[in-house]
């Protein structure tokens, strides 16, 4: 970043009101994202985003292929049939089967804590990342960033790039972190707000990471949890957890995914 921009930066960042409940300009298009930029800083400041958080997003650039991939997403036009395929569902339960033999302590201690099955935990994780073999190529707060800057869904994923400034500013990530193309993290690929908030240290060493597999996982299960998951209750369509599931993606053919996957990997 230039020492010009720094200044007018800072110059705008103090003219501008520092209001938790401030709005910020947006645009379709790249042109403005630095102005914008500042703008956004001073509401993330007045949220409590620190001064490492800060300079992770001031450092951000405009990701053209997160814009990419946000206009192009297909998984909402297949029918449940060609999803699976397309996801390899089939070597997902093979492999997930695999995992969950491989290590029961690992998958029955977080059943006992959070009442949800390994089965639908190593689906979702399998679903996501190919279980930790792709985790994402995209810097996490550029990403985040500009879909916030983007007028399409501002709202949705403003409290997300607040999330991921909060984790850079409390060390779970850095301003190099990458994920998936929305700026997703980890093993299953969580939002940096639900990180933030569900994120939980799973495996006692003080620091929660997204890209370690027990914190992942133990973090899913708390999130699964706390969206209303009722331990011993079913989780196929049209029983009680299934509307659980709902809360990990909105495309319906996710859902019925991850329910019936999870079903065969836990038989």
């Amino acid at each position: 970043m230039s020492s010009l921009f720094r200044l007018s930066a800072a110059a705008l960042l103090a003219a501008l009101p520092l209001s938790a409940g401030a709005t910020t300009s947006c645009s379709d298009t790249g042109g403005q994202y630095d102005a914008w930029k500042a703008e956004m800083a001073a509401v993330a400041k007045a949220e409590g985003v620190g001064k490492r958080g800060i300079e992770a997003l001031m450092a951000s650039s405009y990701s053209k292929a997160t814009i990419a991939a946000d206009r192009n997403q297909k998984s909402f036009r297949y029918s449940l049939e060609k999803f699976m395929q397309v996801r390899g569902a089939e070597t997902i339960i093979s492999q997930g089967r695999n995992r969950k033999a491989k290590n029961p302590e690992f998958y029955a201690a977080l059943e006992a804590r959070y009442g949800v099955p390994a089965g639908v935990l190593i689906a979702i994780h399998g679903m996501e990342t190919g279980f930790g073999g792709f985790m994402g190529d995209t810097n996490v707060v550029s990403a985040i960033a500009t879909l916030t800057y983007d007028c399409r869904r501002s709202d949705f994923f403003r409290p997300h790039l607040i999330g991921a400034l909060k984790l850079v500013d409390q060390g779970s990530i850095s301003m190099k972190t990458v994920g998936a193309k929305h700026g997703e993290l980890g093993h299953t690929q969580f939002l940096p707000g639900n990180a933030l908030k569900y994120g939980v240290d799973g495996n006692g060493d003080g620091v929660v990471d997204f890209y370690n597999l027990a914190d992942a996982m133990a973090s899913t299960a708390n999130f699964l949890r706390q969206k209303g998951w009722q331990p011993g209750r079913g989780y196929q369509e049209g029983e009680p957890n299934f509307e659980v599931i709902k809360q990990w993606n909105a495309a319906k053919v996710y859902q019925q995914a991850i329910a019936i996957m999870g079903a065969r990997i836990d038989r």
